[in-house]
């Protein structure tokens, strides 16, 4: 760390070459996905619900009305309740590299605020999403001008061919049978504790325990040598994304390189009973957590009647620019960071 400030003439030339990089990366992937037929979209920030995942927090604010009465407004977490209301009006393969802002994290690989990379695909499987982010691996390294991705002392091949793994099998690898604890109604919390390879707290929910295993036996690990897309997430943690043919499993996978997560897809879920009921169980877990809840967006849900199956993924852009530069961290990526 420097207590030089980021605009600094000094600071700012060494940080260049790496912005540089960055805007060529926007335009390899920008025009990949005109090639490929995408329509790029500019969804709005200002949303009436940030999202509705326990652990993500939001910046609220309020909109005065014309007759002088606040409404409360998010800043949203994610542009994913605009874009698949423009795939319920009919849109079939749509785009955005929008800024979002999270919360509650601040770190090498988190900023307040960031740039996500979103994208949908109508009527199609989401592996297909897994062959886009081999394609942007490729793309942003060429671009950056580098054959590697590198995070610290971790090193990735970006054109290797990406490690497929379910997340069943990545835990049966820290020595947890994790579909033994779950079942297609729900979760057995006792069970999983009895087998997790760290220290169970005992007000630790599944989705703790879950969520620990996860993070310090699991992910570091992944993304080394080449890329690793962990699929196959059990529902409970997959609050936007349909069954799989196992139904104690869901149609979501993560993209990882060099211990990091990049990118976040789903075959989605479009079932508005079903989502609302999986919204409500978050937000009653955000209450018991963090006292708090977000409003779920109506309007969101009624659009889901309309919406076609799709498959659809969130890559974090910033991260991708970081490892295909070899930068530190996020901000060393950002034209200007969060002060």
């Amino acid at each position: 760390m420097t207590d030089t400030p980021w605009w600094n003439a000094r600071r700012h030339a060494d940080r260049r070459p790496a912005l540089l990089a960055r805007n060529r990366i926007r335009r390899a992937l920008g025009a990949w996905l005109e090639d490929e037929g995408f329509i790029e979209v500019d969804p709005a920030a200002l949303q009436a619900s940030p999202g509705n995942e326990t652990h993500l927090h939001a910046f609220g604010t309020q909109a005065i009305g014309n007759d002088g009465r606040p409404r409360p407004m998010y800043l949203h977490t994610s542009p994913e309740f605009a874009m698949k209301k423009l795939l319920a009006a009919g849109e079939t393969r749509i785009a955005a590299f929008s800024h979002v802002w999270r919360n509650r994290e601040r770190g090498a690989l988190h900023s307040p605020e960031f740039t996500m990379l979103e994208w949908y695909r109508v009527g199609q499987d989401y592996t297909v999403l897994m062959n886009d982010c081999a394609a942007f691996l490729r793309l942003a390294a060429e671009a950056a001008g580098s054959t590697v991705l590198r995070f610290r002392d971790h090193a990735c091949d970006p054109f290797a061919q990406p490690e497929r793994l379910s997340v069943a099998d990545a835990f049966a690898r820290a020595g947890v049978d994790l579909l033994a604890t779950v079942t297609p109604e729900g979760t057995d919390r006792d069970a999983l504790a009895a087998q997790a390879p760290l220290r169970v707290d005992a007000d630790d929910t599944w989705s703790d325990i879950f969520s620990r295993i996860l993070s310090e036996k699991i992910e570091p690990h992944l993304g080394h040598g080449r890329p690793t897309i962990l699929d196959r997430y059990p529902v409970a943690e997959a609050a936007l994304a349909r069954p799989a043919e196992d139904p104690r499993v869901a149609e979501r996978f993560e993209l990882y390189a060099c211990g990091v997560e990049l990118a976040n897809g789903f075959g989605e879920l479009t079932d508005p009973a079903e989502q609302r009921r999986r919204f409500l169980a978050e937000m009653d877990e955000k209450a018991r957590i963090y006292g708090e809840r977000y409003p779920l967006d109506e309007d969101f849900l009624a659009a889901l009647h309309h919406m076609p199956p799709a498959s659809g993924i969130a890559m974090g852009f910033d991260r991708l620019v970081m490892l295909a530069t070899g930068a530190p961290g996020i901000d060393a990526v950002l034209w200007t960071p969060v002060g």
